[in-house]
C-alpha cells in the first residue's frame, strides 16, 4: 500500500543522490543511505500503525505492552522500560500514562526502591498485546518484498552502525 496518494514516477532518493553527488560527492552515498533508512522507517511505521490504530494503540504503546509481556512477572520499573525501549524517560511517562488511562497497565511504588515506579501489565493489557501481536505478525511488520536473507543482511548492517556509535556493548 503506497504511503502517498500518487506514487512518483521516479526514485526520489536516487535523484537526490545524483544531485548531492554533483555538489558533495564524498557524502552522497551516506546521504542516500540515511534518506533510504528514514523512508524505510516511515513505510514500516505506517504499515504497523495501520493495524494497531483500530486496536487503539500506537507502535510505542504496543512496544511497551510487549516488553512487559516478555517479563516473568509482567512488570518492570519505568527506568528499565525506558532503557530497554531506548527512549527518553519523559516518553516512558507519557506512554505509561496512556496505558494506565486505558487500564492496560497499572503503576505502583517499587517495594524495594522508593525512588522507582513499577509498571505492571493487566490482564486486559495482555489480551490486547496478544491481539496486536497477531495483527503485526500477519503483515510481517510491513516488511514486504525482502527475503529472510535480505532482512538478516539489513539487520547485520544496522547492528554494525549501532555498535559503532555506542548504542550497545558487544
Amino acid at each position: 500500500m503506497p504511503l502517498v496518494a500518487k506514487p512518483l514516477e521516479f526514485d526520489a532518493i536516487a535523484e537526490a543522490r545524483r544531485q548531492w553527488h554533483e555538489r558533495w560527492p564524498d557524502a552522497s552515498t551516506a546521504m542516500a543511505m540515511a534518506t533510504a533508512a528514514m523512508r524505510a522507517q516511515q513505510i514500516v511505521l505506517s504499515s504497523v500503525d495501520g493495524v494497531l490504530r483500530p486496536l487503539g494503540l500506537t507502535f510505542a504503546r504496543y512496544e511497551a505492552l510487549v516488553l512487559l509481556s516478555f517479563t516473568r512477572s509482567g512488570q518492570l520499573p519505568m527506568g528499565k522500560m525506558g532503557a530497554r525501549l531506548m527512549i527518553h524517560p519523559t516518553s516512558v511517562t507519557n506512554i505509561v500514562n496512556r496505558l494506565c488511562d486505558d487500564e492496560l497497565v497499572t503503576r505502583s511504588e517499587h517495594p524495594d526502591d522508593g525512588r522507582s515506579t513499577l509498571v505492571r501489565l493487566t490482564a486486559k493489557g495482555r489480551r490486547l498485546g496478544e491481539r496486536a501481536t497477531k495483527a503485526v505478525n500477519e503483515i510481517q511488520f510491513g516488511i514486504t518484498g525482502l527475503s529472510d536473507a535480505e532482512q538478516n543482511r539489513f539487520i547485520d548492517i544496522v547492528r554494525k552502525l549501532r555498535l559503532e556509535v555506542g548504542d550497545f556493548s558487544a
